[in-house]
Parts: C-alpha cells; sequence; structure tokens
C-alpha cells in the first residue's frame, strides 16, 4: 500500500485534531510574576478518584486517535499499527504539540508504549489482535511486573517462580515499584521458569489477569504523599499457557525490549514530570533574580541541558519510529531526564532559598516541594542511572564489561 503524501497527511491531521482538542496555551513567561503552576510533582500525588477521573481523560483522547487512525503510526499494520514512516510519526508529534493534550499518566504509557508494543512483538496472533489492539485503545490497562525486592537493577536475578500444570502455570513470588496496577487489568509479568539453566534463559514472560484469585496489591506511601507505585504478590496465581508471551525461556528478550521502550518513554511523551526551564524562569522573574549574573549564568545552562535533551529525544524517536527497536541509545535519553529534572530542583533552591523549607504563601515557590521529593526516584525509574551508564559504557563505548555471573545456573548461585 503506498504512503501517504506526508504533507497532505499533515493537514489532515491537523484537523483531526482541531475537532477533538483545543489548542495549546502560550505559557505566560513574561511580567514579573505568574500563576503557580498546575503540578510540579514527578510522580502523581492524587487520590484514587482523582487518578481515574485522569485516566478517564486520557483513555477518551487514546481512543479516539486509535479510530482515526493516528495511534502507533510506525507498527506495521499486521502489528495493529497504521504501517506509516518516521515521517509522518514525527508531523503528528509536532502537530499534536500545538494542542492541549490530556496529561497522560504512568499506566497509560505503560500500556500503550511499553506492554502493547511487546505483544504486538511478541505475542501470538490472537494475543495481539484480542490484547495488544485493547491496550493501544486503551480498553484495557496493563502494568509491568518486572521488578523484585531482590532483582531492580539485576533483574535477571528475580526470584519470581512459575511451573507448568497441565494447560495453566502456576506463580508465586513478589514484585515492587509498581505504577498503577491498582487500576490495571493485566500484568506483564517475569517469572522464572528453569533454575537449571543460565539466569537468563530461565525466564520466561506472562500477561497476568491483575483480578486472579491470589493477586494482592498494597500501595507504597511516596514521602511526597501519594501512593503512584505498590508491591504485588503473587500466591498460586493460574495463568493459562495462552497468556504466556514468546516461548517459554523468552522472557529475557521480551524484557530487553520493553525495557528500551520503556528508557524512550521515560525521556519522552507528554506527562509532565516536575518543572521545566519555563518554570525556573518565571520563578526567576517572580523573584526579580534575573539581573543577577549567576542567576542568569545558571539559567542558561539549564536552558542549553533542556534543549539538548529535546533534541535528543527527538532523534532517537524518530530511530525507533523508522523500525527499529529502541537500543542503548533510549538510555542516554533516560539519563538526560533524571540529571535536567535534578539541575531543575537545584537552581530552583539556589533561587528561593529558605522559601523551600516553609511555605511563605509566594505564588509559585512551595509547589517546588514536590518537585524536590521526588526528582530522586526518577533515577530509580526505568532503571537506575548506574545500570543506563553500563549500557551506554558497553555497547556504545565498548568498553569492557563488568565481571558476570551468566554462564552459572541460577540453581547454583548463592541464596538458591
Amino acid at each position: 500500500m503506498p504512503q501517504p503524501n506526508v504533507d497532505e497527511w499533515r493537514s489532515e491531521a491537523r484537523h483531526w485534531l482541531a475537532t477533538v482538542l483545543e489548542p495549546r496555551r502560550a505559557a505566560e513567561t513574561t511580567g514579573p510574576t505568574t500563576a503557580e503552576p498546575a503540578d510540579l510533582a514527578v510522580f502523581h500525588n492524587l487520590t484514587d478518584a482523582q487518578e481515574r477521573r485522569l485516566l478517564d481523560r486520557c483513555r477518551a483522547y487514546q481512543r479516539a486517535r486509535h479510530e482515526a487512525g493516528y495511534q502507533a503510526l510506525t507498527l506495521p499494520r499486521e502489528n495493529g499499527g497504521q504501517g506509516l514512516t518516521a515521517a509522518h510519526a514525527a508531523v503528528f508529534a509536532e502537530e499534536e504539540s500545538a494542542f492541549d493534550v490530556p496529561p497522560s499518566t504512568e499506566l497509560i504509557s505503560v500500556t500503550v508504549r511499553l506492554v502493547a508494543m511487546s505483544v504486538s512483538l511478541f505475542g501470538t496472533p490472537e494475543q495481539r489482535e484480542t490484547y495488544a489492539r485493547a491496550f493501544l485503545r486503551t480498553d484495557l490497562l496493563a502494568c509491568q511486573l518486572f521488578s523484585e525486592p531482590g532483582a531492580g537493577s539485576d533483574l535477571a536475578a528475580l526470584r519470581t517462580r512459575a511451573r507448568q500444570d497441565g494447560e495453566d502455570w502456576v506463580i508465586d513470588g513478589q514484585k515492587v515499584w509498581t505504577s498503577g496496577a491498582q487500576f490495571a487489568d493485566h500484568g506483564l509479568l517475569l517469572a522464572r521458569t528453569d533454575p537449571d539453566v543460565v539466569k537468563q534463559a530461565g525466564i520466561t514472560a506472562f500477561l497476568v489477569p491483575m483480578d486472579s484469585p491470589g493477586v494482592e496489591i498494597r500501595p507504597i506511601r511516596q514521602m511526597s504523599g501519594g501512593a503512584s507505585f505498590n508491591e504485588v504478590f503473587l500466591s498460586g496465581v493460574r495463568v493459562p499457557d495462552t497468556l504466556r508471551i514468546g516461548r517459554p525461556g523468552q522472557g529475557w528478550e521480551v524484557a530487553n525490549a520493553t525495557l528500551a521502550f520503556e528508557r524512550t518513554a521515560s525521556g519522552s511523551g507528554n506527562r509532565r514530570k516536575g518543572g521545566t526551564f519555563d518554570d525556573v524562569l518565571a520563578l526567576a522573574r517572580s523573584l526579580h533574580r534575573t539581573g543577577d549574573p549567576l542567576v542568569r549564568q545558571r539559567l542558561a545552562d539549564l536552558y542549553v541541558r533542556s534543549a539538548l535533551r529535546a533534541a535528543t529525544v527527538d532523534r532517537v524517536a524518530r530511530a525507533s519510529a523508522a523500525g527499529g527497536r529502541p537500543g542503548p541509545e533510549a538510555s542516554l535519553t533516560k539519563l538526560m531526564a533524571s540529571d535536567l529534572l535534578t539541575r531543575t530542583g537545584q537552581v530552583a533552591t539556589e533561587l528561593m532559598g529558605a522559601r523551600i523549607t516553609a511555605d511563605t504563601g509566594e505564588e509559585g515557590t512551595f509547589a517546588w516541594t514536590q518537585h524536590l521529593l521526588g526528582a530522586p526516584g526518577y533515577r530509580l525509574a526505568g532503571g537506575t542511572d548506574q545500570i543506563q551508564r553500563n549500557l551506554i559504557g558497553e555497547r556504545v563505548l565498548k568498553l569492557p564489561g563488568e565481571p558476570r555471573v551468566d554462564k552459572v545456573p541460577f540453581s547454583e548461585l548463592p541464596g538458591n
């Protein structure tokens, strides 16, 4: 099927966006003061009712986008996408940025950009038809059940077990730091199915219904007040073999593809994560600090880093949209995102001084505590900064790898 002309397609996309969204209002960064930003939190601090209302808004837009043919633009048609080029994806992102898109959530991002893509790549035709399409439309929501208390950075050391029992698999174990588990219909889970082979080779991926008997979800309270994350306990959970994603033992390949999508998503997207350069600039203006030469240097440095991150995200997104799976370059966007969040908070704190410790009633000041309390966690979310540096060092710079125990069967590792 011939590809539609990019310029004509751009006009069609712009017209459709105008029928479902309002134009984005220009940020008010002029004048001595600005209104306090609505949300400077890195992670959501919402009640369940507020989270559900936000999810409903996001899902309505995702469904409309899917039905209009603007979801999963570069995914092949046989996998549930539109089969378009990277140029079409870039054009749509550019046009969409001019409109007031509903703010996304971690669960929406995980569902559409991680789990849907992994099921599309590794699932059977039946799984793609039943689940990948439903995830892309957000008719179903999916969380990611990868990390464990003893297997965060070293994911291959996971201890959740799955044993086959007839046509089912019986799963026992614990997962942690699961975003949106309490609202999810399914979870993409990694479990060890063969302890007698090297640890990466003995892992299998499953799509677990979150309402299955034996699944218990416990929220984790953040120091910033919300509960975006959860512990998930699995006790004798039975999952049919029809919900196995990929071959038995192919879970490590599924995990690597999913994590690459996660790193790309962590560095981009329309989900606002903390304060931005524009917020810091507005803060400096409201405090009458823009005439200070040192402040101007710090603002310039922050602006340059923001622009570099945006350019890198765009480059990686274009390469990914061209048809390839995200590679180690996705680690760079994740590193840049977490570093920028940290530096943004540092500059804001320097501008405010003691104001950061108590609410003085001044607009746009104390809200920065939400940013400062959340930013450290982003160095862990989507893969720790240390792991990203290892990936870049080994796969991009070709530096010697760290000593590994990959050739030792999991059952012979200490503690097993």
